[in-house]
């Protein structure tokens, strides 16, 4: 299956002195290595440096260039990893060379404190940003002109994304690669990484619950969520699953918000779209058993939660991102 001319390809790591290793290693385990015989396209990882000189990373780590900020002109995607020093001005050839590509309509996604260079550009004047949750504060301080969410795991704002910290860099990736080659190559990459394709909540989870809640209950919402998971089909309600977990349908509720940053029926229709995906890509099942399958109900109340989640709809992510060879699985 060859990609559509709207699918990006060619993936620029933008590279200079300060960039931190962790989230170069991110960019290029999900870019760079290739799963061709995995269904995963063959993606085409640039290291994208002001001049041909090896760019000195933190701990004694090195990264060789093998592109100069011109083949930005070609790139379908610019990828900025996040910083050691957050206050340290980036060249200004890499912050032109961002400037450009940004007018030119090229999206534009930054890891952690990587949204401090695209601030530097300019490029987040007047828009939303996200960074980690120890950072905000500095940005704003640093940057009033941008409008930082304190609590996203990642934004987009007019083709440009930001993300918050360390892990949320491998969200946003993954949620880059659903967005664009499908939730399958995400779901594949992700299982090679041996991390979850998506993970649902804000950054408030791990703010304001930096320790985790008693082992029992979090064993009892865990198995609520594997049982919700093997049943997406059957109708689940709060109290239903509070009953399963043992306690009152508050208490239930609080806790889960507590344990994955969301609600229970939130995080279930963020489960039944991805379930509802992969069914579009590897089945030839028509719209109202996939709907019903994934646990909608209806094409309609599916159609609706695509539209919110994806901008798009089932029919429309059917034609972009299903394999012409499917069969179906019934």
């Amino acid at each position: 299956m060859t990609d559509p001319p709207n699918r990006p390809g060619r993936i620029a790591l933008m590279a200079f002195p300060g960039v931190r290793a962790f989230d170069v290693s991110v960019i290029t385990e999900v870019w760079g290595v290739d799963r061709t015989d995995r269904g995963v396209p063959a993606f085409e990882l640039r290291r994208v440096a002001e001049g041909p000189a090896a760019v000195q990373l933190r701990g004694g780590l090195s990264l060789s260039p093998d592109r100069t900020p011109a083949w930005l002109a070609r790139a379908d995607l610019i990828v900025v990893p996040g910083l050691d020093d957050h206050v340290t001005p980036a060249p200004e050839a890499v912050l032109e060379a961002l400037r450009r590509a940004h007018t030119r309509g090229t999206p534009i996604a930054a890891l952690c404190g990587g949204a401090f260079t695209l601030a530097q550009a300019g490029l987040l004047d007047g828009r939303r940003a996200v960074t980690h949750w120890n950072l905000t504060a500095l940005l704003s301080r640093t940057h009033p002109e941008v409008t930082v969410v304190p609590d996203a795991l990642f934004l987009h704002d007019d083709n440009i994304w930001t993300s918050a910290g360390t892990a949320a860099g491998i969200d946003l990736c993954l949620h880059l690669v659903r967005t664009m080659h499908g939730a399958e190559t995400a779901a594949t990459i992700a299982r090679s990484m041996v991390t979850a394709p998506f993970r649902t909540g804000t950054q408030a989870q791990f703010i304001e619950h930096p320790t985790p809640r008693a082992d029992r209950d979090a064993d009892a919402l865990a198995e609520v969520r594997a049982h919700a998971l093997t049943r997406l089909a059957e109708p689940h309600t709060v109290a239903a699953l509070a009953s399963r977990a043992g306690m009152s349908a508050r208490t239930f509720a609080r806790r889960f918000h507590a344990t994955t940053g969301t609600t229970p029926m939130r995080w279930l229709i963020t489960q039944r779209v991805a379930a509802a995906q992969k069914l579009l890509e590897r089945t030839d099942l028509a719209l109202p058993e996939v709907a019903r399958r994934a646990g909608f109900g209806s094409e309609i109340t599916m159609r609706q939660h695509f539209a919110a989640h994806l901008a798009t709809s089932p029919r429309g992510y059917r034609l972009a991102f299903r394999d012409g060879d499917a069969e179906e699985r019934g």
